[in-house]
């Protein structure tokens, strides 16, 4: 495996660092107190390419892989996680599937317009009776005369309230169990399909999270995605991908954290003395890096494998299940080194301290992840 990152990549997030530290950094803690998705935020993701980071430039996109996807997802998210969950998913779900499972005009009808912002992606899997065992849900397609009917609804969907277009898993033979689930592109036009509940959530308050409910949305033949059957596959498959987007998300969080902690040991005294030069904060310090340092490595590497076009679905579960949990360590020491301070809203690392907690449960939980992880060493 190569470590070193091109030029291009290197610029890649030198470029997306500056955007973050410019456009999102100042807003970010305004953003999360109004619950407020900002759509103002998007034409500008758009057009630094980073709502098409995987599509390739034929059809508009950056085509920068998934190397590329990390390191713009780790930069936009050490600004704001918010946005750095939108642009994960944006890509990587929605998109994503499109990408790897879609025919050619469907790509092309929708992969354009993903990329240039001129619609958002949600990815529908979730349901209340379905969270990690995903192979359990109960929303249903069935075949009308000319198209399907779809029925049910979703939970957490991420850009629920704001997408032009969601991919949707639905039973369609329900015999079959998960080889009965099906996948769908869903125009937001859709009779019959409407925004429910929007979340109110503990972080990552300016990512938009709603139900998203299908009472007879008829969608034509030609939404499906593959073949019938092959849904929940297609879904798994995406989650890997997702999975390193989590992972470098988590790892941006966690850098503001170790970045915001640093300066505040360096300015605040006690003792008679600066934070910075107390051994109990520079060990906290120092275990922060080593593994915020190290999850990153492994994020690269199961991005380098899907790049290479090699297995890395255990690799892509141990960098998230690592990175979310090493990122979680690192705010809850962030937040123990700026004392009463980081309990209040006046400083960004409380709102890292629970933005961070999404990272260990989306995309699969922790647990979800070290099934995974054990299944796939155990049957080698």
């Amino acid at each position: 495996m190569r470590l070193e990152l091109t030029e291009e990549q290197e610029l890649l997030h030198r470029t997306v660092r500056d955007f973050a530290s410019a456009e999102l950094r100042p807003n970010a803690a305004r953003w999360d107190r109004e619950g407020r998705f900002p759509a103002e935020v998007v034409p500008k993701l758009a057009q630094l390419g980073l709502l098409g980071l995987n599509v390739s430039p034929d059809l508009g996109g950056a085509g920068l892989g998934m190397i590329g996807t990390a390191l713009a997802v780790e930069a936009i998210s050490w600004g704001d996680g918010s946005i750095g969950l939108t642009v994960a998913s944006h890509n990587s779900l929605c998109a994503g599937h499109i990408l790897q499972f879609a025919g050619d005009r469907q790509k092309r009808t929708y992969l354009p317009e993903l990329a240039s912002g001129r619609m958002l992606g949600a990815w529908c899997l979730t349901e209340a009776q379905a969270g990690s065992d995903a192979a359990n849900i109960q929303t249903r397609a069935v075949r009308s005369g000319t198209g399907w009917v779809l029925n049910g609804a979703k939970l957490f969907v991420t850009q629920g309230s704001v997408a032009g277009v969601y991919v949707v898993m639905a039973v369609t033979d329900s015999g079959k169990g998960r080889r009965g689930i099906s996948a769908f592109i869903v125009d937001r036009e859709t009779p019959g399909l409407r925004v429910g509940k929007k979340e109110d959530k503990l972080g990552l308050r300016a990512s938009d999270t709603a139900e998203v409910i299908f009472e007879d949305s008829e969608v034509p033949a030609e939404a499906l995605i593959g073949a019938e059957g092959e849904g929940y596959r297609q879904a798994m498959a995406t989650l890997e991908r997702g999975r390193i987007g989590i992972g470098a998300m988590a790892v941006g969080i966690g850098r503001a954290a170790l970045d915001d902690s640093i300066t505040y040991a360096e300015q605040r005294k006690a003792f008679g003395k600066a934070l910075a030069e107390l051994q109990a904060i520079q060990f906290m310090v120092a275990d922060m890096a080593v593994e915020l340092d190290a999850a990153w490595l492994m994020v690269l590497r199961a991005a380098w494998l899907a790049d290479a076009g090699r297995p890395f679905g255990r690799e892509a579960s141990m960098a998230k299940l690592f990175a979310s949990e090493a990122a979680a360590r690192a705010t809850n020491k962030g937040v123990q080194i700026h004392g009463g301070y980081g309990f209040i809203r006046d400083y960004p690392v409380e709102r890292y301290y629970r933005d961070v907690k999404l990272t260990e449960i989306g995309e699969g939980t922790s647990e979800i992840q070290r099934i995974i992880i054990a299944k796939s060493l155990l049957e080698e």
